[in-house]
């Protein structure tokens, strides 16, 4: 079998938890908060006032930190995932 068709038939990725979908949802929604906080700061500034650079560096710290921790999970699941499709073969 080529192994173009091989990878094709192998799964690539662990079925979603509904646990490691909240951490995903989450995780995106915390990426697209900081988007908009970086890109529209100067109105967040004048809507939290000396507030704004604060809760902006806060916002962007625990996106930092739920990234490494989504990304450790995610891998975590898509390797125990892969190792038990691969034992069966």
């Amino acid at each position: 079998m080529p192994l173009w068709l091989d990878l094709l038939r192998t799964p690539m990725a662990a079925p979603e938890t509904p646990s490691l979908r909240r951490t995903r949802l989450t995780w995106q929604t915390l990426c697209l908060s900081s988007a908009l906080v970086v890109g529209l700061f100067r109105q967040f500034h004048r809507a939290f006032g000396q507030l704004a650079p604060l809760a902006a560096a806060l916002l962007l710290t625990v996106t930092v930190g739920w990234t490494a921790f989504y990304l450790v999970w995610k891998h975590r699941a898509d390797t125990a995932f892969l190792d038990l499709s691969g034992s069966a073969e």
